[in-house]
């Protein structure tokens, strides 16, 4: 079908009805066989009570419904929980219950029993809102009669039936690659799913097949096209001009096409500092939903692929908003005044043109850290920056200023920086928007992008305040609270390590707690990776208009550091098309909207500054302004993003596990020291080498005693020999086998034999996926 049940939804109200034929118009839908699948999914939709139809013929959904909004997150033992779109309870949903639907599918679950106090609600499939998964990574396998697709996912709980030409793609006696299958068919009833192979992808064909292979895993490898537009020309009028000002460009990312940055410059002040941050003007460039706008919107954002990127922004347009040492560029930007003790008292947003005179490099900053404080000679590297040395420094000041402020209002910072590996490329740098981690990166003085990160959010914390002080829309970054659960069981494991925490009866500490704990311990990096478990994972949400009280309150919270504080984020438009849709909110406020009630009045109001709302008694917007740029921040399309999301976040870690596997691979058959990062009952995984990756060694493995796991302690005991294996041990392991494509390191244990010598406790370790932890 050309649309989705989601589609359809989207297109109707709980008010006003619509008409199918108004709704093949909008599907584009020409043909009789198409118009038929739109009846055929009506009629459907209308028996298990999704839609209604009035006694004309008009469609609405009904105003109160048992149905809830969720999607499918699977497990490879047969068993899945419906996540709720609205933060409710997880649904469990048994494989009977699934109804053909799959792993990442949108559906529409009905609760056929209440959970209690430690079960979860159940309840099943009543319809599949929209399909995840289009395409995946097989093996074709002929089973009986029938050519089958068996999906690498082991998520995907179904084979998927081939045509007979497809046989050639079967695997010889070494598997030498993979194939990409295109569903043709979903599951329905009796008959089982099928579809066809698009392609063979290699598994030893290097970094750039590898990179191909994950895409594909991913469901990313069709990028829309880029269309050729760079967008509009700024207006020159109405700019405040700070292009004799000299600000910095941070640059953390080596790679040509990495996405552009904002620009930054610093002067203290009154034992704090004023900080100015330009940011590439890209939503000045577009048009509230025209073709360059959804364009960006099918991209959603860009991909770090390690040592390339695939941008967001079309090249004309990455040309045309990029900064560059010595050249004057459009910004949109935000001076922001921040107090001694870190907070941000005061700000204004303003449009304007900058010139930057510097680029920041990490060469730098490694060579800034390594000088001594009174030294008079400057080192090579600092020379071409050398008049700007005093700012560099006032903009580590800020830094620190920001973060421990963050610190003390709750906010969780981790030391959990990738390995330096040359084949992660840009991966090895912070990420300056923070959308790739749950938690704030604990600050890097040599890294460019750990400078941009609290300075990027101190931005995004001051827009969150403006924008609920004059109720504008705009998409928020939110998270739950951590699982109390979770962090108690990280709390028991830091006691188990004679840390110094106790555990009362008004419950855990808080995640920030935890980590003060960990700070000094020579098991902090262990510690922190089960700590960052325990945290939620970071979602977008549409945020609508605000009531005036609700945006008072609001707004007053925003603009402080506290951990449950959403954010409305805009600086790395040219990164993330979230970003993208608050600045033009920000543009359309700055530009088109409203600074006095009528023209006879003289004075008008600074729409940028701090408190404006104050002030404002009258619409900023005209009505169809208005519903432009509500029409921007929908439900439908944070969905999609979110969904952009999670996809990317794998991706990415599924890139830094494999660069890790294959940095593995010379290391077959040899001995080398680790450290325990986990422990469960069928063993325990260690890191090992420079690039930290993760084996297992199997329990089956360790033949000289019976070991029992002791979960409350994270650690396996022998039962005769009392050996323990505990989280944070550091041990000895040989490298058995590397499976790149799994993500499975074996390992086995080396003991000291009675006369010193080494001996391996050998027997056929057991597979174990990396995802099984």
């Amino acid at each position: 079908m050309k649309f989705t049940v989601a589609d359809l939804l989207d297109q109707l109200s709980t008010e006003h009805p619509s008409e199918p034929d108004q709704l093949a118009k909008i599907f584009k839908l020409s043909n009789k066989t198409d118009k038929e699948s739109l009846e055929l999914a009506v009629s459907s939709l209308v028996k298990i009570g999704v839609i209604e139809q009035t006694s004309e013929g008009g469609l609405t959904r009904p105003q109160e419904s048992d149905l809830i909004d969720a999607r499918l997150r699977c497990s490879s033992k047969g068993f899945c929980f419906a996540i709720r779109d609205d933060g409710g309870e997880d649904i469990y949903i048994r494989d009977h219950q699934l109804n053909h639907a799959w792993n990442g599918d949108r559906v529409l679950v009905r609760v056929t029993r209440e959970g209690g106090r430690r079960r979860s609600p159940e309840g099943g499939v009543q319809c599949i809102l929209e399909r995840a998964t289009q395409s995946l990574l097989a093996q074709v396998e002929q089973q009986s009669e029938q050519l089958l697709a068996a999906p690498l996912d082991d998520r995907v709980l179904a084979g998927i039936e081939l045509p007979e030409e497809d046989s050639k793609h079967l695997p010889s006696d070494e598997v030498s690659s993979v194939v990409e299958v295109r569903i043709d068919r979903y599951p329905l009833a009796q008959h089982a799913a099928s579809g066809h192979v698009v392609r063979s992808l290699p598994l030893n064909g290097g970094p750039a097949a590898d990179r191909d292979l994950l895409l594909t895993k991913a469901g990313l490898q069709d990028r829309p096209a880029a269309t050729r537009s760079s967008g509009k020309n700024p207006a020159a009028k109405g700019r405040v001009d700070f292009t004799s000002q000299p600000s910095l460009l941070l640059k953390g990312w080596t790679q040509e096409d990495a996405p552009g940055m904002p620009a930054v410059h610093v002067e203290p002040i009154g034992g704090g500092c004023r900080l100015w941050v330009h940011v590439p003007s890209v939503g000045e460039r577009i048009g509230l939903g025209n073709s360059l706008d959804a364009c960006l919107r099918d991209r959603g954002e860009a991909l770090c692929l390690g040592q390339v990127w695939q941008p967001l922004l079309t090249p004309a347009l990455n040309k045309a908003t990029s900064f560059s040492a010595g050249s004057v560029a459009d910004a949109i930007s935000v001076q922001l005044d921040i107090s001694a003790n870190g907070e941000v008292s005061n700000w204004e947003f303003m449009l304007s043109s900058v010139r930057p005179v510097a680029d920041i490099c990490a060469e730098q900053l490694i060579a800034l850290a390594e000088r001594k404080p009174k030294a008079r000679s400057i080192p090579a590297a600092l020379k071409p920056i050398k008049d700007q040395l005093g700012q560099l420094e006032t903009l580590r000041f800020c830094c620190t200023l920001l973060l421990e402020q963050e610190r003390i209002s709750g906010v969780v910072q981790l030391n959990l920086c990738p390995p330096q590996l040359d084949a992660l490329g840009d991966l090895r740098s912070a990420d300056p928007s923070g959308l790739r981690h749950r938690w704030v990166d604990a600050f890097n003085p040599v890294d460019p992008n750990a400078f941009l990160q609290p300075l990027l959010r101190a931005a995004d914390r001051a827009w969150t305040a403006q924008r609920l002080d004059l109720q504008l829309p705009g998409i928020t970054i939110e998270a739950d609270e951590p699982d109390g659960g979770m962090l108690t069981d990280v709390a028991k494991t830091a006691i188990a390590l004679d840390l110094p925490l106790e555990l009362d009866d008004e419950g855990c500490p808080s995640a920030s707690e935890l980590v003060q704990v960990f700070k000094d311990s020579s098991q902090c990096r262990v510690l922190e990776q089960q700590l960052s478990n325990a945290l939620p994972p970071l979602s977008f949400v549409a945020s609508k208009e605000a009531t005036p009280a609700a945006a008072e309150s609001d707004g007053e919270e925003a603009a402080s550091t506290s951990p449950n504080t959403s954010l409305t984020p805009w600086t790395c438009a040219t990164q993330h098309y979230v970003h993208l849709v608050n600045q033009q909110v920000i543009v359309a406020l700055l530009t088109d909207a409203k600074d006095r009630p009528t023209v006879r009045h003289k004075t008008r109001l600074t729409l940028g500054l701090k408190g404006a709302g104050a002030d404002l008694t009258w619409p900023l917007f005209t009505a169809s302004k208005d519903e432009k740029l509500n029409g921007l921040v929908n439900e439908r399309t944070v969905q999609r993003l979110n969904t952009l999301r999670r996809r990317v976040l794998e991706l990415e870690k599924d890139l830094l596990s494999m660069i890790q596997a294959r940095s593995a691979q010379p290391l077959i058959g040899q001995q080398v020291e680790g450290r325990i990062s986990g422990v469960q009952s069928y063993g325990f995984f260690v890191e090992v080498g420079e690039s930290r990756v993760e084996g297992l060694v199997h329990v089956s493995s360790l033949n000289d005693d019976w070991y029992e796991y002791r979960s409350r302690q994270n650690r396996l005991v022998g039962r005769k020999n009392r050996q323990t294996y505990q989280l944070g041990d550091a041990v000895q392991v040989r490298v058995i086998n590397v499976d790149v494509l799994r993500n499975q390191i074996d390992l086995d244990i080396i003991s000291q034999g009675s006369n010193g010598s080494s001996e391996i406790e050998s027997s056929e370790p057991m597979p174990v996926a990396l995802s099984e932890r």
